[in-house]
């Protein structure tokens, strides 16, 4: 346990979460959305600091990112908690560990360690992912901090709700995040994750204002967030930005609360990936689609082929000095 960062303290021991959007006032002997952050005595505490719930050594295209150091690996970890209430989440059985089962299990292991497992592992960086890395933001600042005075890049892998106060205390450690842009829909927000948009959406714009490598997922789901109409709404949101922002869309199948929901058919993916094109997006990636062409990376200028992958593996790269081979154009990205 560890006093956490980024919070008020208030009159009658409450305190004033500002870690994530949510904002959440806390009572004596409470606890925040997350599950994770509790009021003593009117002392925030993170339950989860250094207690690890997972740690793997996964590719950097498993998070996904597509257009950050592709082919080098990523020492991936997490605690339990979540500050979203997703039915459709993959990851519920740690991510909801401490409201669905009012228990917080983890291994202690120290940034120190986090480090030194990743560079034993060879891995370019760290992903704080599984979860989302805002509610163990401590552990996330720590380990990010140690790992970049090594040479090691920082990414989350959230769902982009945290505050600018967060952003700004972890900058400039927090080198690329893909954030889960959800739906485009207050009521999706609402309904699904017991959460907001707008916040979101300004995330978004404040990483790239930030100059932290940004890559946005959104996991189509049958009838809940496939429109046209919403996801032409989506990609102009993301072009509109930086049509260089890498989309990837991905397909559902059933999980958690929505095991009666059938999964997404692959030609709505394909649909969706022509209609961000159309829309401006130079990179449109499925996936959840083993195989599929749409895995591969080309050029927005050309059409050049310059990234093959099978899955999360890339097989072949042709971008030489972060250019195409075949007309010179820059391609963005972060690729050495």
């Amino acid at each position: 346990m560890k006093e956490a960062y980024l919070y008020e303290k208030l009159e009658d021991e409450k305190v004033r979460c500002v870690l994530c959007n949510h904002r959440c006032l806390i009572k004596k002997d409470g606890r925040g959305l997350c599950g994770v952050r509790e009021n003593r005595a009117g002392t925030l505490i993170s339950l989860v600091y250094n207690k690890i719930i997972a740690g793997h050594c996964d590719p950097i295209e498993k998070k996904p990112l597509f257009h950050f150091l592709p082919g080098t690996s990523s020492y991936s970890i997490a605690t339990v908690g979540c500050n979203f209430k997703c039915g459709f989440c993959q990851n519920a059985d740690i991510s909801q560990m401490p409201q669905d089962q009012n228990r917080i299990m983890g291994e202690d292991m120290s940034p120190e360690k986090v480090v030194k497992l990743a560079q034993e592992s060879r891995a370019a960086s760290i992903s704080y992912t599984y979860t989302e890395p805002t509610i163990y933001f401590e552990t996330a600042l720590n380990t990010a901090r140690l790992a970049a005075s090594q040479g090691i890049k920082n990414v989350f892998v959230s769902n982009g709700y945290m505050t600018r106060e967060c952003l700004q205390k972890i900058y400039p450690d927090l080198h690329a995040a893909n954030v889960d842009l959800k739906a485009f829909s207050e009521r999706f927000y609402k309904d699904q994750c017991g959460a907001k948009l707008k916040p979101v959406l300004k995330t978004i714009e404040t990483m790239k204002e930030m100059g932290i490598w940004l890559e946005v997922t959104t996991l189509l789901i049958p009838g809940l967030n496939d429109s046209f109409e919403e996801l032409r709404d989506l990609a102009r949101f993301l072009s509109d930005i930086d049509p260089g922002i890498p989309w990837h869309i991905s397909r559902f199948h059933p999980t958690y609360h929505l095991t009666n929901t059938s999964s997404t058919p692959v030609e709505t993916i394909r649909r969706a990936r022509d209609l961000g094109y159309e829309t401006g997006l130079q990179y449109v990636y499925t996936g959840n689609i083993p195989g599929d062409k749409g895995e591969n990376t080309f050029c927005h200028s050309c059409r050049e082929p310059l990234i093959d992958r099978i899955g999360f593996h890339v097989t072949e790269s042709r971008i030489i000095k972060n250019r195409c081979p075949q007309c010179d154009t820059g391609i963005p990205g972060v690729w050495r």
